[in-house]
């Protein structure tokens, strides 16, 4: 059937909207505390919402359908797992996020451990963040190029193109309140969409129902001890916890939001009031790609790759009108993601290294540097978008064990930190150099789910940390946790 003029209508109204409200924070601004955290007067629902869109992107609203369309429900699994660990960080990491005037994520390892580790972490996220990033850019050409017919390399440049003009004007205030409105956008134009599948399903959801448990595509639980499936209840809930407290404990990209908050308490209330809404989201995005299995009865491969599935059957089946609020709604989601990554990228680039290179300058120059960093990352990211074209398997799994790689080596050093008197910066180093190594080796040579690689990297740098630290135990540590 295809995308008509009301379709079109829809989407360029979205495109051109929510581009005209970014910049209307583009003088809100005179700092780079009032850039990069909105002058730490963001609402605590603001930011849960916000948190929720920056880890939503293209890649689950097309992948994880797709996902559900090959398996069933138990990828939620996962998602449990991702609540257990913001109660983690709510209790381990949050209380030390507060004390001080932090700006990233990785100024608590400078006190903690000196110089020389901030860089190394801070250098960690910003190559596998600019990765796996570059993977969700790609995602939303998928959707692009099958809505509106442009090729994928165009696709790719539109959206980073809108995206940079109120990303780079605005700041994290642009990218925390876009991201508001765009949750919005893409929750209730998938309730849509799933509204609609049920009407074009014959007997609605009684047979949708009847069909998908015959098939065993509603298990949600599977307590079996297979070590190399990916989605059982120990992998996902213990995976997921640890991969979460990575994620949003130690990634610049959802730690900046919570440094948003107007306190601790807050703070921790945007944290778990997220994970709530995204256990929501992916139970509703996987009830879409069981309804499509319902709907369609072929294997995946009969309609090309799976993440094409959910984009194909908008453009192809649904009502006009609604399939062109279902494009918007997709792009939605990708726009707040590339926002949040571009803020978080320049963010950490500049706190993190050009101020300590060049502490005499003052803030306008800063401010004008940051910019220009906000400009260079979006140009970063279309590349490694195009090169993730020639990328196979499924685009949520593959972005998720890029930043699994470095997650592992990352949270082990914050737990160094934290946990230990011992650990200093020759043995968190050291450990960080191992662990990740170790994660490498498992996404490169093994079959190990992805699920497992944060616990098992955190295990090997917190361990080699700590005796590394033992043996070299005159650098003593710059703070006691």
């Amino acid at each position: 059937m295809g995308l008509n003029r009301i379709d079109f209508a829809i989407i360029a109204l979205y495109l051109a909207g929510i581009t005209l409200f970014g910049l209307r924070f583009r003088k809100r601004h005179r700092s780079l505390r009032d850039y990069f955290l909105a002058s730490r007067d963001i609402p605590w629902w603001a930011i849960a919402l916000s948190i929720v869109a920056a880890e939503t992107s293209t890649l689950t609203i097309i992948s994880i359908p797709g996902l559900a369309y090959d398996t069933n429900f138990t990828f939620l699994q996962v998602v449990m797992g991702y609540l257990v660990g913001r109660i983690v960080i709510s209790l381990v990491l949050l209380p030390h996020y507060f004390r001080g005037d932090l700006y990233t994520a990785y100024e608590l390892i400078e006190r903690r451990f000196g110089r020389g580790l901030r860089s190394l972490t801070a250098g960690l996220f910003l190559l596998t963040r600019a990765a796996a990033e570059g993977v969700r850019v790609y995602a939303v050409s998928i959707v692009v190029a099958i809505a509106l017919g442009t090729g994928q390399v165009a696709s790719i440049a539109i959206i980073t193109a809108l995206t940079l003009i109120y990303t780079f004007e605005g700041g994290l205030a642009a990218v925390i309140w876009t991201d508001v409105v765009q949750t919005a956008i893409y929750v209730g134009g998938t309730l849509v969409g799933l509204a609609t599948i049920v009407h074009l399903v014959p007997g609605g959801w009684p047979a949708i129902h009847a069909a998908a448990a015959a098939a065993g595509k509603l298990q949600v639980f599977d307590l079996s001890a297979k070590l190399w499936a990916p989605y059982t209840f120990w992998s996902g809930v213990i995976g997921g916890a640890f991969f979460t407290v990575a994620s949003h404990g130690t990634d610049q990209l959802i730690v900046q939001r919570l440094l948003a908050a107007r306190g601790r308490r807050e703070s921790a209330t945007a944290l778990i009031a997220s994970g709530v809404a995204v256990l929501f989201q992916f139970a509703l995005f996987l009830t879409v790609g069981v309804m499509l299995w319902t709907y369609y009865r072929v294997p995946s491969a009969a309609l090309g790759r799976a993440d094409r599935i959910y984009p194909t059957f908008i453009v192809t089946r649904m009502p006009h009108g609604i399939s062109g609020l279902l494009v918007a709604a997709i792009l939605a989601a990708a726009m707040s993601n590339l926002s949040a990554a571009l803020n978080s990228l320049s963010s950490s680039t500049i706190m993190d290294f050009y101020v300590r290179l060049r502490p005499a300058s003052d803030e306008k120059h800063r401010m004008r540097v940051a910019r220009m960093a906000t400009f260079l990352w979006a140009l970063v990211l279309f590349v490694l978008a195009v090169i993730a074209l020639h990328k196979a398997g499924r685009v949520v799994e593959v972005g998720l064990q890029i930043a699994s790689v470095a997650y592992g080596a990352l949270l082990g050093a914050f737990l160094l930190g934290l946990l230990t008197r011992r650990a200093n910066q020759v043995g968190a180093m050291a450990g960080m150099v191992c662990g990740f190594g170790a994660e490498l080796y498992l996404w490169l040579d093994t079959r190990l789910p992805w699920t497992w690689w944060v616990m098992i990297g955190t295990g090997v740098t917190f361990g080699v940390g700590w005796m590394v630290s033992s043996i070299f135990s005159s650098d003593a540590p710059n703070e006691n946790p």
